[in-house]
């Protein structure tokens, strides 16, 4: 069994309970005139006719924030792994401005990569009333308690336009952090997690592909720790008969993975509110959010908008990485790639 990697003490390795005590450290408030320059750039674009789609960093300018936004890519690659962007006042725009703005800024990150097998561009979590029994069905659509996972691409980014009436709120929590606590206290199970195992693609397949793919839970490549990890779509991976099967080893090291996740002093609560923008590295945290409850009027119910970024400059990923992001190159990898779907940002 090969060497584990050493412990990990780079920014990512944080705890929650510490960072929440400190929110300067990832919370930015927008200036009045930095609001003004990305509502500027998005009615540049839009009455140029650029669909939200095609928008990119040369097209959308940013004299005051572009400096600002390119220090929030370095903490999201090299620093503490997520940025939160606070004051943008989405209640005064309509929908399509607001789209316009957070792709935008997206465009200053990274570049945006396809959700789902529709080809969305931009995405949106909501309760829509999909059965979370469905194996197809994503956990965002409903109003349930997500759990700990990294989405396929580099940086996840949210905007919030419509708050909850109760939960919702969103949970961050550094797998780094998780990987350093597992080898002080069960080096033993650690190596498991480093074995590739079965994840349901959950209906999103390629032209020859098989509905699961294998990859660690763990990966280290030149010099970089990775993680990628969604623990309903390895356990509904086992539904495929041919898909190698999990032991109780494996079982084990994986609830002590999750238990670690849910361990309040190691992850990071916080609530969305409307306006705000956060980007989350997915290579070195896990995200969730916790179950809510909706307002009764469809047009305050929770809404927030969600880019996939592929980010330049980024780390090399492992060639296994290329099952699920259709390839490891950098700032061009991601995303769910199925034939015959066009890229597009629909508003709604």
């Amino acid at each position: 069994m090969p060497a584990l990697p050493p412990t990990q003490n780079i920014p990512a390795a944080w705890l929650g309970s510490e960072l929440a005590a400190r929110p300067e450290q990832w919370l930015e408030f927008l200036a009045a005139g930095e609001i003004a320059e990305l509502a500027a750039a998005a009615k540049g674009c839009l009455d140029r006719g650029l669909d939200i789609a095609e928008v990119t960093a040369p097209d959308f300018v940013l004299p005051t924030l572009e400096g600002r936004l390119a220090s929030l890519r370095e903490q999201l690659l090299r620093g503490i792994g997520f940025g939160l962007l606070r004051g943008l006042p989405v209640a005064d725009y309509g929908r399509e401005l607001a789209a316009a703005i957070f792709f935008g800024v997206g465009a200053h990150l990274g570049q945006a990569r396809s959700q789902n097998g529709a080809g969305h561009l931009l995405g949106h979590v909501r309760d829509i009333g999909a059965n979370s029994g469905d194996m197809n069905v994503r956990i965002y659509q409903t109003a349930e308690r997500q759990s700990f996972h990294t989405d396929s691409c580099d940086v996840v980014g949210l905007l919030c336009l419509k708050d909850a009436a109760e939960g919702g709120r969103s949970l961050l929590v550094s797998a780094v952090t998780i990987f350093n606590e597992m080898l002080c206290r069960r080096p033993d199970l650690l190596p498991y997690l480093f074995e590739p195992l079965a994840t349901d693609r959950r209906g999103e397949v390629d032209r020859g592909q098989k509905p699961y793919f294998q990859i660690p839970v763990f990966n280290w490549h030149e010099g970089h720790l990775t993680s990628i990890y969604q623990r309903q779509y390895i356990d509904s991976a086992q539904r495929f008969e041919a898909a190698p099967r999990l032991t109780p080893r494996h079982v084990e090291a994986l609830d002590m993975y999750d238990d670690l996740a849910n361990d309040p002093r190691l992850h990071l609560s916080m609530r969305l509110a409307p306006g705000d923008m956060q980007f989350v590295y997915n290579h070195a945290l896990l995200h969730d959010r916790t179950g809510f409850r909706d307002h009764a009027e469809p047009a305050e119910r929770r809404n927030l908008l969600r880019l996939w970024l592929s980010c330049p400059g980024d780390r090399p990923l492992p060639d296994c990485f290329a099952e699920r992001f259709g390839g490891t190159a950098i700032g061009d990898r991601g995303g769910v790639l199925v034939p015959g779907a066009r890229p597009h940002a629909p508003l709604d």
